[in-house]
């Protein structure tokens, strides 16, 4: 009885290891195949094969990889195809991975020139672009790690501050661990509110060559203004085939079957 059993344990545990194992060269098979995909679109994009690159970059998104440099990389070939609401869509999803990337910004500043529409955004307070530029100093996924970093600095300082042995280096301590706390806190808070601030306001890059903004869900309401494709709008409501959005001058109105990615 015991033999038997031990055969049926150690079955499934040649079974487990089969499983994990091919779960491990799947995975591994994935990683290779979008790396291998990644470089062939670079070689293509490099011989000025704009369109096959795209369709490489792009596989690699159907695949399930996403990072900044396959966005940035995107929304270059398409700037090349002169195809606008994809490049600037492609680049502001990298900004959103990477607003630190200086090469980012500027590319993706290019790719907004190509749009018909010249829309100024509304001016803000100094607080408030004082604030929205330290929020776009890093991602969220990059604060996240600051976030975490305080953390285990502030672990590390205050156990040296519990078995440090002479008065001076457990005061250095104690106020270096209290300064960790500090930035911790800071970093979650900004965490925090970024990501909320995301999830609230709903983005969006107008696909469609050219939409009427009504001021109502119907055509019987007035005709606002035009927007052309590339615009990236703010989406407030929907109501059937009708969309409300608010564009960056704080007008807004109402599109009918409009086409929009969501950058978030």
């Amino acid at each position: 009885m015991k033999n038997r059993l031990y055969v049926i344990l150690k079955k499934k545990e040649f079974l487990c290891l089969g499983l994990i194992l091919l779960a491990s060269l799947v995975s591994l098979e994935a990683q290779e195949s979008s790396e291998s995909l990644f470089n062939k679109g670079n070689t293509a994009y490099n011989e000025a094969k704009y369109s096959q690159a795209a369709e490489l970059y792009e596989q690699i998104i159907k695949n399930g990889e996403h990072s900044a440099e396959l966005y940035y990389n995107l929304g270059n070939a398409y700037y090349r195809l002169n195809q606008v609401a994809e490049s600037i869509y492609f680049f502001e999803k990298a900004k959103q991975l990477a607003p630190e990337n200086q090469d980012v910004k500027i590319n993706s500043s290019f790719a907004q020139n190509m749009k018909i529409d010249a829309i100024e955004p509304l001016p803000q307070s100094q607080l408030a672009q004082i604030r929205k530029n330290f929020f776009e100093l890093l991602s969220i996924d990059s604060w996240s790690k600051v976030a975490l970093t305080f953390l285990w600095l502030f672990v590390i300082l205050f156990l040296g501050y519990l078995f440090a042995q002479t008065v001076g280096l457990k005061r250095s301590l104690f106020f270096l661990s209290v300064a960790s706390l500090i930035f911790f806190t800071c970093s979650v808070l900004v965490t925090f509110l970024k990501d909320t601030e995301v999830k609230q306001n709903r983005y969006s890059i107008l696909f469609s060559k050219q939409m009427d903004t009504w001021s109502e869900p119907n055509q019987q309401g007035d005709l606002l203004f035009i927007i052309h494709e590339g615009t990236k709008v703010q989406v407030l409501d929907s109501i059937a085939e009708w969309q409300k959005i608010r564009i960056a001058n704080g007008s807004e109105g109402w599109l009918k079957n409009a086409i929009l990615k969501k950058l978030n």
